[in-house]
């Protein structure tokens, strides 16, 4: 009777430990933090973009689970008027745990406002997000 009550016991403990390894949920696969302008020596801008000025937006993305994950590291420019006016990518494989910064170039032809929407998608075809999304507001003078 002990050995039957231990056994179910120890099979209840595998399944709720079992669970919980699974239970993440489809916007916590990955994680985006501290996304921000730099320039082309990874140095941070924190004052106005000059046109012509070759700028990185960067951001840090890990892979919160304990297997390997295809990614899209996507950022679109949306000028004043609600026009992308750029749209770059790179493609990876995230490690598990593994965390990474990747950046994409953008030069401005014109002055104004800007938005950078930055998305960590599992592909370009399967669109499905890795996590929340981030914007940046960019000045070009």
């Amino acid at each position: 009777m002990i050995i039957k009550i231990l056994s179910v016991f120890i099979m209840a403990s595998f399944i709720v430990g079992f669970t919980w390894a699974f239970a993440i949920s489809e916007l916590e696969r990955a994680t985006m933090e501290i996304p921000r302008l730099e320039n082309a020596f990874g140095q941070p801008i924190t004052d106005n973009v000059n046109v012509n000025q070759q700028i990185q937006i960067s951001a840090d993305i890990t892979n919160n689970q304990q297997k390997s994950q295809n990614f899209v590291y996507l950022v679109q420019i949306i000028n004043e008027q609600g026009f992308v006016v750029s749209v770059g990518w790179i493609s990876g494989q995230l490690t598990p745990d593994q965390k990474l910064n990747p950046s994409l170039s953008w030069t401005p032809k014109d002055s104004g406002e800007f938005i950078a929407e930055i998305f960590v998608w599992e592909g370009l075809v399967n669109h499905s997000a890795l996590s929340n999304y981030s914007k940046l507001n960019i000045s070009v003078s």
